[in-house]
């Protein structure tokens, strides 16, 4: 016999079967799990994050509009007053007027400077007189960047 006639006698060729994703091995289902579990910790974390925050952005959002109206330190005291009773115990705050509150200020916020608050003695006036500037300043860095101590 011819050996050329043996060889197209032959079948073709057949290739395997690609090999699948599917079923994964079980290391890979470790990988998802830890995966998995460590995206949803990181979510859990922002969104608490975002909720304990969330007093600021709208303290901020109020101080533009306070800004935007120029309105009187009453205003501005009670928008901080407010803010402060959501950041912090309100028997540490609530009490607190005149230099007792805005040493509070200064000192629950090192980088606004202590006598940044000083036009808040005005608002014991019989008028309260427009706020400055600078006042609205210090007002949003200490909204911005006050220190929370407690848990």
């Amino acid at each position: 016999m011819n050996p050329e006639m043996m060889l197209s006698q032959l079948a073709p060729l057949r290739e395997p079967a690609a090999i699948s994703w599917w079923p994964l091995a079980p290391g890979w289902w470790i990988v998802l799990a830890l995966s998995v579990t460590l995206l949803t910790g990181v979510f859990l974390r922002l969104r608490k994050r975002r909720r304990k925050t969330a007093y600021r952005r709208t303290a901020l959002a109020a101080l533009e509009e306070l800004r935007s109206r120029q309105a009187g330190t009453d205003e501005l005291n009670w928008l901080l007053k407010a803010a402060a009773l959501r950041a912090y115990p309100q028997e540490q705050v609530a009490g607190l007027h005149g230099a007792a509150w805005q040493q509070f200020l200064a000192s629950s916020c090192p980088k606004v400077a202590s006598e940044a608050f000083a036009e808040l003695d005005a608002l014991y006036q019989r008028e309260p007189s427009p706020v400055s500037g600078h006042l609205f300043e210090a007002a949003e860095n200490w909204i911005r960047q006050h220190e929370v101590t407690h848990a």
